[in-house]
């Protein structure tokens, strides 16, 4: 029967092998609450054992766009997976959430084992960045469904606050706006960014127009960064009132996220100068400021809401943690 599935198009055998291949990578990401066994028909954590006394969980889904086509057409499989857990965990994060526990579906035409461990590895990356363990997920090979190399992801984390430490809280007028430099254009906006190489020929394998130091693929794949070590000690502290993980939508749409109706963001425009690849996107593009703003990050990956009194603090804790923090802005009265 293996052998007429086989000639289905989907490999059983492969998947057994590919699930041998990444227990390794899953072990890696243990914590408190979970052993990250893979193999069972579901994922087990002990809420108890990481902790908490009078939990709320939060959860959250993501993938990475079209970003998948960058890693595809480039053959540089390792890093997409740090996007994915980063996606979902810097989601849970803004809540007040520790994310706890990480689970993924990967599909795919015809399996690859060799890519599929490539991008589990950086799930596994991901995972340990942001503290959470892989306790297990889904690979489907699906034959007729995606071209030859191609893939899906799609990510699923949870994480747990105790009882009244969610944010946002008390977020007011007169607060300070602290921005967490992104370390590229992250996972959105990818769909115009290929529209740009695409309209300008620019090569994915040769040198970025904006940084000749690196390729243009390899800037493009930059992963995105995850902001749960920095920022989780200060929450904890109390010394943060809201988090907005900046993505689809920009500064323009996720910041307002976390502010009571009648109070929005006043950006400090000096503050947010576009870094060389988004200047570059622009200017290639002919984009208006507010279609930047709408689209990218431009620079800014998360948004720390401060009280006043709180903010050099925050910026020295961020700074240590080796975070590159500063002040874009304050909250206004609408």
């Amino acid at each position: 029967m293996s052998d007429a599935y086989k000639s289905a198009g989907v490999d059983i055998d492969a998947g057994d092998r590919l699930v041998r291949a990444i227990a390794p990578m899953a072990r890696s990401t243990a914590r408190a609450g979970a052993d990250s066994a893979l193999g069972g028909f579901g994922g087990l954590f002990d809420l108890k054992a990481a902790g908490f006394q009078d939990p709320i969980l939060v959860s959250g889904a993501d993938g990475v766009g079209t970003k998948l086509k960058l890693a595809i057409a480039t053959g540089n499989h390792a890093t997409i997976g740090i996007d994915l857990v980063a996606m979902c965990a810097n989601d849970v994060l803004a809540q007040g959430a520790e994310p706890l526990f990480f689970l993924d579906y990967f599909a795919t035409g015809v399996l690859s084992e060799e890519i599929a461990a490539s991008v589990v590895s950086g799930i596994a990356e991901g995972c340990r960045q942001a503290g959470c363990a892989l306790i297990g997920g889904e690979t489907a090979e699906m034959p007729g469904m995606y071209g030859d190399g191609e893939y899906d992801l799609a990510g699923f984390c949870v994480g747990a606050a105790e009882r009244g430490a969610l944010l946002p809280n008390g977020v007011s007028d007169g607060d300070v706006l602290i921005g967490l430099a992104s370390s590229g254009a992250h996972s959105n906006g990818y769909s115009l960014i290929r529209k740009i190489v695409d309209e300008t020929g620019a090569p994915l394998d040769a040198p970025a127009p904006f940084d000749t130091t690196q390729s243009l693929g390899a800037a493009l794949l930059a992963p995105t960064r995850i902001y749960v070590k920095p920022l989780l000690p200060l929450m904890r502290a109390g010394d943060i009132r809201a988090f907005a993980h900046i993505t689809g939508g920009g500064l323009t749409d996720n910041t307002p996220r976390v502010m009571p109706d009648d109070l929005v963001p006043a950006f400090d425009d000096p503050a947010l100068a576009l870094p060389p690849l988004f200047q570059w996107l622009q200017e290639a593009g002919g984009l208006s400021d507010e279609e930047m703003r709408r689209t990218f990050n431009c620079g800014i990956g998360g948004v720390v809401v401060c009280a006043p009194d709180k903010a050099d603090n925050a910026i020295a804790a961020l700074l240590s943690a080796g975070e590159d923090a500063r002040v874009i802005g304050s909250v206004r009265k609408k």
